[in-house]
C-alpha cells in the first residue's frame, strides 16, 4: 500500500436541519406535524436533508479510493486529535470550514458544497465531482493562507477564530466592560464586541455591513473586507449605550498588525467570550477578567 493510501482522509459533516428537529422532536412525522402546524414548508427541509446525505455517501465513496475514511461530526470537532498527515475534507456549508479549521495545525483543508443551488460557498470552491482530481493532484495545488484571531485571558486561556472572536453577555441583557485599542479606553455598556478576521469579512461582519449601508452609515471608503491572510483584524461594538458612565467612541475599527484590543469585564456573571458561532466552546469571561485579542500564531490553509 503506498504512503497516499495509508494517509487518514477526515471527512467533516454537520447535521442539517431536519437532523435538528428530529433530534428535538424524535420522529420526522413529529418534526412534520411541528412545523406544518405553524405553516411553513416542510418540503424544503426533506429537499435538503436529502441532498446532504446524497452528497456526504457520494464523498465518502470517493475518498475510499484515496485513503481510510473516518466521518467526524461537527460537535465533535473539538475533542477530535488531528494527525499531521491527516487529510480534511469539509462538507459545508461555509461556517462548517472556519469551525474546522480552527482545530488544525497546518492541515490543508478541502471545502465541498454539497448543494451549490443552495448554498453560495465562498469557502467551498469545489463539488463532490471535483474530489477524485483534487485529491489526485492535492499535493500540486495552491492553498490560500488563512490569519487566525486569538483570544487570550489573564487567567491563562486562550481559544482561537477563524472568522470571529464574540465579547458579551451569554443572554440577551447588556454586556458591562472597559475596552482599550491603542491609547484609547473607555467604559461601554453594549449588546457584545465582535472581532472579525479577514476570512470573517464574508461571514458576521459581512452583515453588520449590509446593515450599515442600508442605513447609509458605512463608513466612507471601506466596505468591511480584509484579505483572508491580512493580519489585521477589524472589530465592532454592537449597540453602544452612551450614558452618564459609559462611552461610546471606540465602536468601529482596524486592530493593525502587531497591536491588540483589550477588553476588562465588569459583569459579575455570564460574561463569554466564543469564536466562530460555536457558544459551547467558550471562555467564562466575569468580572476582573481581562481578555487580549490579537492575530494568531497559527495560520489556516484552504486549497484552491
Amino acid at each position: 500500500m503506498s504512503n497516499a493510501l495509508e494517509r487518514k482522509i477526515v471527512l467533516v459533516t454537520r447535521p442539517t436541519r431536519l437532523d435538528d428537529l428530529v433530534n428535538r422532536f424524535n420522529t420526522v412525522q413529529q418534526a412534520r406535524f411541528y412545523v406544518e402546524h405553524l405553516g411553513a414548508d416542510f418540503s424544503d427541509y426533506l429537499a435538503e436533508h436529502s441532498r446532504y446525505h446524497e452528497a456526504v455517501g457520494e464523498a465518502e465513496a470517493i475518498l475510499r479510493g484515496f485513503g481510510r475514511v473516518q466521518r467526524l461530526e461537527r460537535r465533535y470537532l473539538s475533542n477530535f486529535i488531528f494527525a499531521a498527515e491527516d487529510r480534511v475534507v469539509v462538507l459545508g456549508q461555509d461556517g462548517l470550514v472556519a469551525n474546522t479549521m480552527k482545530y488544525l495545525h497546518g492541515q490543508r483543508v478541502i471545502g465541498v458544497n454539497p448543494d451549490p443551488a443552495r448554498w453560495d460557498g465562498v469557502l467551498l470552491p469545489f463539488t463532490c465531482k471535483d474530489l477524485a482530481k483534487i485529491l489526485a493532484e492535492e499535493s500540486k495545488r495552491k492553498a490560500k493562507t488563512v490569519t487566525m484571531a486569538e483570544a487570550k485571558l489573564n487567567t491563562g486561556l486562550a481559544l482561537l477564530a477563524v472568522n470571529d472572536i464574540f465579547i458579551g453577555q451569554r443572554s440577551h441583557v447588556s454586556a458591562r466592560y472597559r475596552v482599550a485599542v491603542g491609547e484609547k479606553e473607555e467604559r461601554q455598556s453594549s449588546s457584545g464586541i465582535i472581532v472579525s478576521t479577514g476570512f470573517g469579512s464574508s461571514g458576521w461582519m459581512k452583515s453588520i455591513y449590509a446593515g450599515l449601508r442600508a442605513t447609509g452609515a458605512q463608513p466612507a471608503g471601506f466596505d468591511g473586507t480584509l484579505p483572508w491572510d491580512t493580519e489585521r483584524l477589524h472589530y465592532f461594538v454592537r449597540e453602544p449605550f452612551p450614558s452618564r458612565t459609559t462611552q461610546a467612541g471606540i465602536v468601529i475599527g482596524l486592530i493593525e498588525a502587531g497591536a491588540k484590543l483589550r477588553v476588562t469585564s465588569e459583569m459579575p456573571e455570564n460574561g463569554t467570550v466564543f469564536s466562530d458561532g460555536i457558544e459551547a466552546d467558550y471562555l467564562e469571561f466575569n468580572s476582573g477578567t481581562t481578555v487580549t485579542i490579537s492575530t494568531a500564531e497559527r495560520h489556516g490553509q484552504l486549497v484552491v
